[in-house]
């Protein structure tokens, strides 16, 4: 089993921890990885752009000249897409970029990006996540205690209102709920931090 030390906000050992072998030291796919960040980014994507076709726009309900005697070639429509104001052709119309992938890969996606990051040794386990303060200066001067540097990403089990509020002035650093945990945002970062609690609501909800 895979042991992890433990610490408090002060950066203090507090004890050893042990992580899940089916969720914390699987054998990675890369491939389900690559495919749960392409579904999480398409996902989110408006797909609202849209051209008309030569069918909805307007003007060129006749034949702009008779079909023979002009010296020209023949034309049914001056809204055909060679002509200025005409039709575009193939263009983007509005659609849902996201695709299906089963729970199985979904999960492992999930296990795949949580074993990286314990073996990159850039995943931190807290005793908890409660901060006394909203204030910018007491985020800095935890970030400082847990010797954190980069993209942080902190996941708590409970409601983390006071961490949100100290640290959504920093750039490099989010704070999401357990249930959110997601792909993008662990691959994204380049630490992750959890409170004890988090770490066994993943363990239940991927085993």
């Amino acid at each position: 089993m895979a042991k992890i030390k433990m610490i408090n906000l002060k950066g203090e050992q507090v004890k050893d921890l042990t992580l899940n072998d089916d969720i914390f030291k699987v054998e990675g796919n890369d491939v389900v990885l690559k495919k749960a960040i392409r579904l999480q980014l398409d996902s989110s994507r408006q797909g609202t752009a849209d051209t008309k076709g030569r069918s909805e726009v307007r003007g060129g309900g006749r034949k702009p000249y008779r079909q023979k005697g002009t010296g020209n070639a023949r034309q049914g429509s001056i809204r055909a897409p060679h002509y200025v104001g005409g039709g575009v052709v193939f263009g983007p119309t509005p659609r849902d970029y996201g695709f299906k992938t089963n729970r199985k890969e979904r999960k492992l996606a999930l296990k795949t990006a949580l074993t990286d990051k314990l073996n990159e040794k850039a995943l931190v386990v807290v005793d908890s996540l409660e901060l006394k303060t909203a204030k910018t200066k007491d985020a800095i001067a935890l970030l400082d205690s847990l010797k954190l540097t980069g993209k942080t990403l902190f996941v708590s089990a409970h409601d983390a209102e006071m961490l949100y509020l100290a640290t959504r002035n920093l750039g490099n650093v989010a704070v999401i709920m357990a249930d959110e945990l997601n792909v993008f945002d662990i691959v994204n970062s380049d630490t992750l931090v959890m409170d004890e609690d988090s770490v066994k609501y993943v363990e239940e909800a991927l085993k």
